[in-house]
């Protein structure tokens, strides 16, 4: 089965493992790495690179159960038992997908579109010759204001027709924030622009969307069966792992692509053992939501 047929009809989840600058020292906080551990951002980038080696070379991260997983720049250019973590990957069965956004820009009319990607052909390119699958960019929506949300929607688009000319398959991801008093709202307009940019694409021009779960089930089930769309996979948002299982299993065609509820309880302190069992367990439990709806 390729990577393809795997991805938008298989069983399973997304792991996001592309922990970036800016969120790494909290992810190793979370792990039980202080940042007074470490002087310089190589010194983080080597440490969080251990993290995520210690996570894909786990039994429990296998592709009977995981379809996928998002690697951050400096993962892609790194190695794991000797072979660089995308072809790792792809020998596990496992689909590799890049971040490749350079961050949020500030927030402004309350949302935060995609900084400016310079480099993005370059980097492309090199995902390429790494054999990865697709990419992963994103952007965060706080207000209910319509302008500024399809500004971020036409952004993600733009961007991915990018990818797709590149034969790399583009996640889009407009994140709504979870503590947004208006986030019934906002997803409802989103769901409107996010539509209307999927059908101005051409036969061939498959995407990715990667969404909150929203507030109203199965709110996104138009997005979910859109011919354009390969998958819908939804991100845990700060939702703690169990609270988003159970919103996910309320939403029929929406899979995990969690990153802190996928490592939720993971320590390095742990034995190898403690480790496994724990990831095994989180696995099996997002699995579980992705798979079996109520």
């Amino acid at each position: 089965m390729s990577h393809l047929d795997k991805v938008k009809n298989g069983n399973g989840f997304i792991a996001a493992l592309d922990q970036s600058g800016g969120s790494t020292p909290k992810a190793l906080r979370l792990y039980g790495i202080a940042e007074d551990s470490y002087d310089t951002e190589e010194e983080m980038f080597d440490l969080v690179h251990q993290m995520r080696t210690r996570i894909v070379t786990s039994p429990a991260f296998t592709s009977d159960k995981i379809l996928g997983a998002i690697l951050f720049e400096q993962t892609m250019e790194s190695k794991v038992d000797g072979k660089y973590t995308a072809e790792y990957l792809r020998d596990k069965g496992i689909a590799p997908f890049l971040k490749v956004d350079k961050g949020l820009a500030d927030e402004e009319n309350g949302v935060q579109l995609m900084k400016p990607m310079p480099e993005l052909d370059e980097l492309l390119d090199r995902a390429n010759e790494h054999g990865i699958f697709g990419t992963k960019m994103r952007s965060v929506i706080h207000e209910a204001n319509e302008g500024p949300i399809k500004e971020v929607v036409e952004q993600q688009f733009e961007i991915g027709k990018k990818i797709l000319a590149k034969g790399l398959v583009p996640i889009i991801e407009p994140e709504v924030d979870i503590n947004s008093k208006d986030k019934e709202k906002i997803e409802d307009i989103l769901k409107v622009a996010i539509l209307d940019e999927l059908d101005k694409l051409e036969e061939g021009q498959d995407v990715m969307l990667k969404l909150t779960i929203p507030s109203v089930r199965n709110n996104f089930k138009e997005l979910v069966d859109h011919p354009r769309v390969i998958r819908v996979v939804a991100l845990s948002g700060g939702y703690s792992r169990a609270t988003a299982n159970e919103l996910l299993k309320e939403n029929e065609g929406i899979i995990a692509s969690f990153s802190r509820g996928l490592t939720e309880g993971l320590s390095v302190d742990q034995t190898d053992e403690e480790f496994n069992n724990l990831l095994a367990d989180s696995v099996e439990k997002i699995y579980d939501a992705s798979v079996n709806k109520k």
